[in-house]
């Protein structure tokens, strides 16, 4: 390991150092690409620190190359993962006994269960009020409405990001004064089950799989249904229609009962799980997500074609 080992003085990260990297971690979706996905804006957060820690040019750049290995979770989710990151190459660059493996494995042990949280945190909670604040206020001829939505959210995501990246700085010192593991392992597994039990609440909502033989047509009874042939003429006949769908009367008078109600009624989402499992299996056998992805589309268009799904 060449690195700093050799050195007298020790080096150390700056707080500007970090700031810097706060501010670059916002780009870090600029050059995702579907082989490595965040690699590239993840290794372009980290080159204040490597520049700080790494003096030699074959330093910096084996540093570079091992970040530049897969990286992917939710863009601002990635700040922890950094500040832990950040605090790994400031003890190996110090001397201590941290290898490329170890490195890696705390990305990657991270930002599995840290990109399930994300989602629901940011994407279906915090945008969508503060959106709807905003869009109450601009409806009603209010110019502060998109004013207040800009400056509310990226006050929220800075300071989260800001935030989570220094508490994983710091808790990142403290895994490093237990290179055996144990530590890093607890963290690891919290936030695995955390994480695996926030992906396995939102499979039914994330992944969709509808089968559309119809199995049976059953006549319902009378009342059940609008009936058409009825209704009075132009305008109060549409409102008695829609009047009567409120009250859960269906359009039509028989009830089509395909393949995916069965299953619904068996098991809710049954299918969606099994193929959310199918995709966990390839993957274990390190078949290419491009694969999988592809595989999919073309399973799905000619399912379709045939008027299966």
């Amino acid at each position: 390991m060449a690195d700093n080992a050799n050195n007298t003085k020790r080096v150390a990260i700056t707080k500007g150092d970090r700031i810097k990297v706060w501010w670059r971690s916002t780009f870090i979706q600029g050059s995702w690409n579907y082989e490595r996905m965040q690699n590239g804006g993840w290794a372009f957060s980290l080159v204040p620190v490597l520049k700080r820690l790494y003096t030699t040019k074959e330093d910096r750049a084996a540093a570079l190359k091992r970040h530049l290995e897969f990286f992917n979770t939710h863009p601002y989710l990635a700040s922890p993962i950094l500040g832990v990151t950040m605090a790994l190459e400031e003890e190996r660059a110090n001397g201590a006994p941290i290898d490329d493996v170890a490195i890696q494995g705390v990305k990657v042990g991270m930002m599995g269960p840290l990109a399930g949280i994300g989602d629901p945190v940011f994407w279906f909670t915090v945008k969508p009020i503060i959106g709807a604040l905003a869009a109450s206020m601009a409806i009603a001829g209010n110019i502060m409405g998109p004013i207040i939505y800009f400056l509310a959210w990226n006050a929220i995501r800075m300071a989260f990001m800001w935030y989570t990246q220094e508490f994983g700085y710091k808790a990142g010192s403290k895994i490093t004064d237990d290179l055996s593991g144990g530590l890093l392992q607890e963290i690891t597994k919290g936030a695995t089950i955390l994480g695996m039990f926030i992906l396995g609440a939102l499979v039914n909502r994330w992944v969709s799989v509808k089968f559309t033989p119809i199995v049976a047509t059953v006549p319902q009874s009378k009342g059940a249904y609008i009936d058409w042939a009825h209704l009075p003429s132009g305008a109060a006949g549409i409102r008695t229609a829609l009047e009567q769908q409120a009250q859960g009367r269906t359009l039509s008078a028989d009830k089509v009962m395909t393949l995916q109600d069965n299953l619904d009624t068996l098991i809710p989402g049954l299918a969606a799980l099994l193929l959310t499992l199918f995709c966990m299996w390839l993957l274990k056998k390190k078949v290419s997500p491009i694969i999988i992805i592809l595989g999919l589309f073309v399973v799905g268009v000619v399912l379709h074609v045939l008027h299966l799904m």
